[in-house]
């Protein structure tokens, strides 16, 4: 099995796919700029930093925005970050078009209306509360802590797409599962053995 880690230029690669040849030792890691390796990957990871401006941009004039639209249609599909961000139909963040393939949109953290200051992004450690079963979930307890950097979060338009969620000045959707697809908005290359148990489950998992 190959697992297809797209790189478009403005992902954390090299740890993603650390992590998922740590996990899974026998499955073959490649990181990719080539659309035909994403189509012809039996798992395709879409990882994410920076602004979602920039990222779709960078999606699109490598030519695999395609690639990934099919991606979550087809086969196992894990978005991370930015790349769960923009499977969503509008980001705030440069008024920027996603990809339209989740109804909904990612607004940025407002302040409090209590007068008390958010700190924007979003950084660390927090808890994410599941919203239901789903087989990434297998193996870790509900509440654990995942790593999160970030200054907008996801928004979608169906409740029954939220799969996890946090609170940070609000409770906000920070996992998403439909089908073959699932996203997350924190880290779980960087969140330590709950991170690696989401990244097993995601190898083994026949949705």
């Amino acid at each position: 099995m190959k697992i297809a880690v797209v790189d478009y230029g403005m992902g954390n690669l090299r740890s993603v796919s650390k992590a998922l040849e740590h996990v899974a030792p026998e499955v073959s890691v490649v990181v990719t700029a080539r659309p035909e390796e994403v189509r012809a990957a039996g798992r395709v990871v879409v990882p994410g930093q920076g602004a979602m401006p920039d990222c779709m941009r960078e999606l699109r004039a490598r030519g695999l925005a395609e690639a990934v639209v099919e991606a979550t249609r087809t086969k196992p599909f894990l978005g991370i970050c930015i790349g769960m961000q923009m499977l969503f139909e509008h980001g705030e963040e440069g008024d920027t078009p996603g990809l339209g393939i989740l109804a909904g949109t990612v607004p940025r953290f407002a302040p409090p209306g209590n007068g008390a200051r958010l700190k924007v992004p979003h950084m660390g450690w927090n808890e994410v509360f599941q919203a239901r079963a789903h087989a990434l979930w297998e193996g870790i307890a509900d509440a654990s802590r995942f790593y999160f950097v970030h200054s907008y979060y996801p928004a979608p338009r169906d409740s029954a797409l939220t799969a996890g969620e946090c609170v940070y000045g609000l409770r906000f959707t920070c996992a998403v599962a439909r089908d073959n697809l699932f996203a997350v908005q924190f880290h779980p290359e960087k969140s330590q053995s709950a991170g690696l148990q989401l990244l097993h489950n995601f190898v083994h998992w026949r949705p």
